[in-house]
């Protein structure tokens, strides 16, 4: 999910000027870091109408609370330590976070006429190198000190898991699973997964393409010949639905968040949510995330083995993997040991509460996510995809590598891609949920992020990858 106050990965290539120097962007710069350092929600939101202006007044006022003061619950503050960019209308300055002491840039831009409200914020790591990590131990007591730091002031619950060929460097969980009843995480917690259930029906896919029963070439007519419509089932083939360029859009539309979600816990149930889809663009022709192709390729799947989705996945995928603790559990049954997502919200007095996700989420997960699994099963799906156990390395290859002739740069089979590392996994985010599967490729790493709290999974992710980066690269950057 999008967030107003971006935290972007590239690096800002900024010159240094006098700390002294005082635009008008810088003195917003300077407004910027002492609101989310001290002001209350009641204040916060006052600045945010008075200073904010263009794009920055999309977003309400309450959310812009929840994200200042999740930064500030992140960083325990920001530490001004200079100015290294600035002009009329735009500043870049130094700063560093105390909790953890991270360096970031934070840049500004503000309106040319008075009163120069801001038009972005913009926080994102500093330029420079990074530091070199010399071994395994030394990055594995960098990540255990970011995480403990981040969970000991409630910014992060959930669980980490980082392994080196298989076998495991660093496992840890924080927090409470169920807040309720007090039930604390730990690392056989089931967490739900998000959009990482994109990631086990792409698989299923591949392995009926190897065995000859259908084609990524296949046209969707060939299995559902009136879905979305006659003509659009013609045009859409397997690989843009499993490269979100079908140009469906999402089932999770109106009607679902309408609905009691009782109703929904068959492929056929969610399928009857997309019934009213059509497809925005020209196959092929451009990118969109799209929840609805995915469910459409659950429901191939059931077409084409005369098998129910679930019992699939389950017998050819989770348990050749060995993954004994992942499935897309219903909601409404016992589920041992199954964490509740949570959201934090903020009084104006700035008192934090939390709020339960069960009646924003789905009863049960599908094709497309929302179903469970725990941080070792993760690694033990990641192993067997990697070794063969699920597909050959020629198909794991093909997944995992970009796919532009179809308008997919980053994005792979069913697999989220970095292509300038050639990472390769699956996040999901949804209030409450915050997971990550990140397999660096060529490294044997592999880091497992998962939590409760929406959004708190992020930042470990990125930590981590950064971390592997120094590690794995001869010179960091």
């Amino acid at each position: 999910m999008m967030r107003p106050l971006m935290l972007a990965a590239a690096a800002l290539f900024v010159a240094q000027v006098p700390a002294s120097a005082q635009t008008v962007a810088t003195k917003r710069a300077r407004e910027a870091v002492a609101i989310i350092n001290s002001a209350t929600p009641r204040a916060l939101k006052a600045y945010v109408d008075s200073a904010f202006g263009g794009p920055m007044r999309n977003t309400p006022p309450d959310a812009y609370v929840n994200i200042f003061l999740g930064l500030r619950e992140r960083s325990g503050g920001l530490e001004w330590v200079s100015v290294q960019e600035e002009s009329a209308n735009r500043a870049v300055v130094r700063l560093t976070r105390k909790l953890t002491g991270e360096t970031n840039a934070l840049q500004v831009s503000v309106e040319e006429a008075a009163p120069h409200r801001v038009t972005r914020l913009d926080l994102r790591p500093p330029p420079g190198a990074a530091a070199r990590v010399a071994s395994d131990a030394e990055l594995v007591s960098a990540l255990q000190q970011y995480v403990t730091a981040l969970a000991s002031v409630d910014a992060f619950s959930g669980s980490v898991l980082l392994a080196k060929d298989g076998t495991v460097l660093y496992s840890g969980a924080f927090g409470s699973a169920n807040k309720d009843f007090g039930a604390p995480n730990t690392i056989d917690t089931k967490f739900n997964l998000g959009s990482m259930n994109k990631m086990f029906t792409s698989v299923a896919i591949a392995q009926l393409v190897q065995q000859g029963k259908l084609s990524y070439d296949d046209p969707l007519s060939k299995f559902l010949p009136d879905y979305p419509s006659a003509a659009a089932a013609q045009k859409v083939k397997i690989r843009h639905l499993l490269t979100h360029t079908s140009g469906l859009g999402s089932y999770f539309n109106d009607e679902f968040f309408r609905s009691s979600r009782d109703r929904f816990r068959s492929v056929d149930d969610m399928m009857q949510l997309a019934k009213g889809d059509s497809l925005a663009f020209e196959p092929g022709t451009r990118w969109s995330y799209s929840n609805t192709g995915m469910l459409v390729l659950g429901k191939v799947i059931e077409v084409v083995t005369k098998q129910d989705y679930f019992d699939y996945v389950r017998e050819h995928i989770a348990t050749p993997a060995g993954m004994t603790r992942s499935d897309a559990y219903t909601l409404d049954g016992v589920n041992e040991n199954l964490a509740v997502g949570y959201e934090k919200e903020y009084a104006d007095d700035g008192t934090k509460r939390y709020r339960n996700n069960i009646f924003m989420h789905v009863m049960r997960g599908g094709p497309a996510g929302g179903g469970y699994s725990t941080a070792p099963d993760l690694l033990r799906f990641a192993g067997a995809l990697t070794s063969g156990k699920l597909i050959t390395p020629a198909t794991y290859e093909l997944m995992t590598t970009p796919k532009p002739d179809v308008s997919s740069p980053r994005y792979g089979y069913g697999f989220q891609l970095d292509p300038q590392t050639g990472n390769a996994g699956h996040g999901g985010g949804f209030p409450g949920i915050s997971s990550n599967l990140d397999i660096f490729k060529g490294t044997g790493y592999v880091a497992v992020v998962m939590a409760n709290y929406g959004d708190a999974g992020q930042p470990v992710v990125d930590k981590i990858r950064a971390l592997v980066r120094a590690r794995t690269t001869p010179t960091a950057q």
